[in-house]
């Protein structure tokens, strides 16, 4: 096994499990910070004054769309599944996940755009797919 291959496989399985590295490694760490801080946002808002409630939740819903542009930007520079890291697709997919926090507080534009987000990165990785069976044969 050369050097290559061996950094490969350890690429490979750091991505697997774990946070990863590389990009891997910032869309998870995107995902959990942003999943959560759903929680935080409603404790805030319970502490804060009504006056500054919607303020805070403007700050928290940018966020979200802040995550789900990071999971764009991502994707723009891997556009082609067979270039990417490994696991990169599971976790570009995993992007749909921000549509929980957007349910919890009502933010609409984040209860479309986290499970077309979700939906376009698994439709490209399936035309994708097809259209490498279709050029083998």
């Amino acid at each position: 096994m050369d050097l290559n291959s061996a950094q490969r496989i350890t690429q490979a399985e750091a991505a697997r499990t774990g946070l990863g590295t590389g990009p891997n490694r910032r869309l998870r760490l995107t995902l959990l910070i942003g999943m959560p801080m759903v929680f935080l946002v409603f404790g805030i808002m319970i502490l804060v004054p009504k006056s500054l409630r919607d303020e805070v939740l403007h700050v928290y819903e940018a966020g979200i769309i802040g995550c789900l542009l990071h999971y764009a930007w991502v994707f723009a520079k891997y556009p082609r599944h067979a270039y990417r890291p490994p696991y990169l697709t599971r976790d570009l997919a995993m992007g749909g996940g921000f549509y929980l926090p957007s349910l919890m507080l009502g933010f609409w534009p984040g209860m479309i755009a986290a499970p077309a987000w979700a939906l376009f990165v698994g439709i490209t990785y399936a035309v994708e797919v097809t259209r490498g069976r279709n050029d083998h044969r």
